[in-house]
């Protein structure tokens, strides 16, 4: 039946001949027999009589090489967001037992309904649906021809212009207000005007093609499949501007891709993941003596959790908070961020993390410069110039001082990304970017800190004696 060929061949590894003083086939050794059954060879082991064994080892890399290929790390994200809870539950629960539950979400509610002049930056949010709305009234005069191109443009600019002063003046203005609520009143209007800056070029953009599929007696008809999707100006209503307004992204468009229902096993998870001061105070003294050498050590010390402050700020808000919306609206873009931890250099980082934010500077900003003749280098420079206006209007207002430290370090951005795309490569590179993050967040905090206190808190004792 079958056609047996023995040969007696002991294992060696590397290919090395077998050894003639290795005595007796019983030793340690394995030694291996092949056997030709049907054409195939099976292996068997003198160790264990009547088994067939497969080669076990073949050229490979370790797992956790760069040469190996595998990129399923998730088991390590988890590892990640598991100690990260258990490292700060200690610190929740020693808070809760000091203190007790210092915050009451129904006396909040209760509190505000009362008084709602007491939250100036509630009532500052709700405001800006007039913004809103102006958007829309315009938009729609312009699709009836009512106005001209040039008017509507005017309305728009001091729309938008009002749109970034308005707050800013109130929260000025306002000392009820805190720097948190004044902060989040002015990303929300930031927010807001980069939102309707893309709806005034997209829907400028339709009018354009309208009037030229006008004036073309060959236009293509719509077909059957498109009857159903929303063309100009029956875009223009109430519904479809709310929701590209709570959509979670900047840039507008007429059909936004869907997704066919809400999974609500996702959108659990999503909500479920939305559930340093020490440290900070310490550091007073020394800023304030200018003793560098504390000062090094007080910045070392903040970097660690200031950094880990900020991952779980980025995956709350950019993976949990925005596919928690997204699910909702059943927004189907869900590329909120790409891999920007991988990145080799800071212009690849700034273009990879904040997705809806680089959209928008690439669709509104960055090519329309392009377009009109400007240079890569100057249209570089100038998305980071209003990068770093915007990151300054969000710290200073709020905080009410303009040290443009936030501005200065945005502008450094420019130079550190030459420095790194030209002198570094591959994992020195991504080190780099790494180190900017940890290291140079911690200097802006530290920066504004030291001189909030000075110029707020330094001539009052109880905050001074908190500190």
């Amino acid at each position: 039946m079958y056609r047996t060929n023995l040969s007696r061949a002991p294992i060696s590894s590397r290919g090395s001949q077998p050894s003639e003083t290795s005595g007796s086939i019983f030793t340690e050794r394995a030694v291996n027999f092949q056997c030709n059954f049907h054409n195939e060879k099976v292996t068997f082991c003198f160790c264990c009589p009547g088994q067939s064994l497969s080669f076990c080892h073949k050229l490979q890399e370790s797992m956790l090489s760069s040469a190996s290929g595998f990129k399923n790390y998730r088991g390590i994200l988890n590892w990640c967001v598991v100690m990260l809870v258990l490292s700060n539950a200690r610190l929740f629960l020693e808070n809760l037992l000091r203190y007790g539950i210092l915050v009451d979400p129904i006396q909040v509610v209760s509190l505000f309904l009362k008084d709602p002049y007491s939250w100036p930056a509630a009532c500052l949010v709700i405001v800006s649906n007039v913004f809103i709305f102006v958007a829309l009234y315009t938009e729609r005069k312009l699709a009836m021809g009512s106005i001209s191109e040039k008017v509507g443009l005017l309305i728009y600019i001091f729309n938008l212009t009002v749109i970034l002063c308005f707050p800013m003046v109130v929260v000025l203005k306002l000392p009820s207000i805190t720097p948190v609520g004044g902060a989040f009143a002015l990303g929300v209007y930031t927010i807001l005007f980069l939102k309707l800056y893309s709806y005034k070029d997209v829907n400028r953009w339709c009018r354009e093609r309208t009037q030229v599929k006008a004036r073309s007696p060959s236009s293509p008809s719509v077909s059957s499949r498109m009857q159903s999707h929303v063309s100009y100006p029956g875009n223009l209503s109430l519904r479809d501007m709310y929701y590209f307004v709570f959509a979670p992204t900047l840039c507008y468009e007429l059909n936004f891709p869907r997704s066919e229902s809400i999974r609500m096993g996702f959108l659990l998870r999503r909500l479920f993941e939305m559930w340093m001061v020490p440290i900070i105070r310490s550091s007073m003294k020394p800023l304030q003596e200018m003793d560098y050498s504390r000062m090094t050590e007080r910045l070392l010390r903040l970097a660690v959790p200031n950094h880990l402050i900020w991952l779980i700020f980025f995956y709350c808000f950019f993976h949990s908070s925005m596919n928690f919306v997204a699910e909702l609206l059943r927004f189907g873009d869900r590329e909120f961020y790409r891999d920007w931890w991988n990145s080799e250099t800071i212009t690849y980082f700034w273009q990879n993390w904040n997705i809806p934010v680089h959209k928008w500077c690439l669709r509104h900003f960055y090519k329309p410069l392009l377009r009109i003749g400007a240079g890569k280098l100057l249209s570089q420079s100038a998305v980071f110039f209003a990068s770093a206006f915007f990151h300054e209007y969000l710290v200073s207002v709020p905080l009410r001082m303009f040290r443009l430290w936030a501005f200065m370090g945005m502008m450094a951005q420019l130079p550190l990304a030459w420095f790194v795309a030209r002198f570094l490569r591959g994992n020195y590179g991504n080190a780099a970017v790494w180190l900017s993050l940890i290291i140079g967040q911690p200097i802006a905090v530290l920066m504004y800190v030291h001189d909030y206190y000075v110029t707020h808190c330094q001539d009052d004792p109880t905050i001074s004696e908190a500190l």
